[in-house]
């Protein structure tokens, strides 16, 4: 994906929409579990397009929903 996320502006992103403090996020959390409903994703995925990620769709978040994954796959180093 071609774009220019940092793994903090994720971080970031996802705890304004959850109400929390970036810290307070673990790579390995389900973000679902967290609250990050299906709509929250859309709006992550819509900001995140308008950033450069344009190649970036829903299931792409939704089939692992973890804070590392996303991170990784918006760096471009997952597939």
């Amino acid at each position: 994906m071609s774009q220019t996320l940092s793994p903090d502006r994720v971080r970031a992103d996802i705890a304004e929409l959850l109400g929390c403090e970036p810290g307070e996020i673990a790579p390995d959390d389900n973000l679902v579990d967290l609250g990050l409903d299906s709509m929250r994703i859309m709006a992550l995925v819509e900001r995140w397009r308008a950033a450069g990620a344009t190649t970036l769709e829903f299931p792409d978040l939704f089939e692992l929903p973890e804070l590392g994954h996303w991170q990784a796959l918006l760096a471009g180093e997952a597939a």
